[in-house]
């Protein structure tokens, strides 16, 4: 038998799960996602399951589970079972699907915590950790910023300069596997029935992470690559595991690319540590791009706002409004074609 409550399931849960036509069936929550089934713990066992008709041809791919997701599934034999329903999505951490400028893609739902996982070398990229913490905030997911492999030797008062503008805003961890004392302060900022998101690029030792976190060989690890002194990268699919006694982890694939779907403006500039200057501005409309007047803009000249986080937040605003303006376009364009098929029936 599985402790669901483990696995975050509570009274909040239960209460969507009653307003659902498929109640009275089993429910899990997806701990591994395939291209075509999925694994879900229940209660009573483990499942592999597939989609039923109704969410396949009757959802859109956006909305078929993810990793994280609560589901209702009907079982059809000892170990396997089809997903009749999904429990609607809270705090999930979305991507801009890749070869799209208007899709996003779920990697985890249900949420409460993402760390970021960089490690102390050529990977350690302040604007990446600026991209994911935009994400993050409009889905009120908790960001924890941890550095890995300080073994290796890092310059801690370079390091500590470049993030002076994020630090303050989030837990930052300085980890190594060489110091079980870092692992274990990590392992006190997960409380039980909390599910943590593990994000960051290939190679960084997410999965390495993941199993010293848990005790024990949970996830496959790759070997150090000889040119580049780098973990190469194993991790293809977005995968589940309960840490002992505490809350559960998920790890993903290492990301290169992971496009802006967040548009709220505000969130970037407080992010950004930029939000006390807007308010200084002549205009109320300021776009802090060239206006007259503008105190952000001032703030950059003078060196009170780094040069570097300015054009951070040019960057983000700019492919903000680039999905946003995408995704009225493609709005806009499928209503066309919905009146146009409308106006086809008629005339049939």
């Amino acid at each position: 038998m599985n402790n669901l409550s483990l696995y975050g399931w509570n009274e909040e849960l239960f209460q969507l799960k009653q307003q659902s036509s498929f109640k009275e069936l089993s429910h899990g929550r997806v701990t591994v996602t395939h291209k075509t089934c999925y694994e879900i713990v229940a209660e009573d066992g483990f499942y592999t399951c597939e989609l039923a008709g109704n969410i396949l041809y009757g959802r859109e791919a956006s909305e078929y589970p993810c990793t994280g997701d609560w589901v209702i599934f009907q079982i059809i034999d000892t170990d396997k079972g089809v997903i009749l329903d999904v429990l609607p999505r809270q705090r999930t951490l979305y991507r801009l699907k890749n070869g799209t400028v208007s899709e996003k893609q779920a990697i985890a739902s249900y949420v409460d915590k993402a760390f970021i996982i960089q490690s102390l070398d050529d990977n350690f990229n302040v604007r990446r950790i600026e991209r994911f913490m935009l994400q993050m905030t409009e889905e009120d997911i908790l960001p924890v910023l941890v550095l890995t492999k300080t073994d290796l030797g890092f310059d801690p008062e370079k390091t500590e300069n470049a993030l002076k503008h994020l630090s303050h805003k989030i837990p930052v961890f300085y980890t190594s596997t060489e110091s079980p004392e870092s692992i274990q302060k990590l392992r006190k900022s997960v409380s039980p029935g909390e599910t943590i998101v593990f994000t960051g690029s290939s190679g960084v030792g997410k999965s390495t992470l993941i199993n010293f976190l848990c005790g024990c060989q949970m996830l496959q690890t790759g070997a150090i690559s000889n040119s580049t002194g780098k973990g190469k990268h194993t991790s293809t699919r977005r995968e589940m595991v309960l840490m002992p006694d505490s809350g559960v982890l998920i790890d993903t694939p290492g990301m290169k690319v992971f496009g802006v779907t967040n548009d709220n403006s505000d969130s970037l500039l407080e992010i950004l540590d930029i939000s006390d200057y807007e308010s200084k501005c002549k205009f109320k409309d300021c776009q802090h791009i060239n206006e007259k007047g503008c105190a952000v803009i001032e703030a950059v000249e003078n060196g009170e706002i780094d040069k570097g986080v300015y054009e951070s937040y040019l960057k983000l605003r700019r492919e903000a409004w680039h999905y946003t303006a995408s995704v009225h376009e493609k709005r806009k364009s499928e209503k066309s074609l919905s009146r146009v098929i409308k106006e086809i029936k008629k005339g049939l």
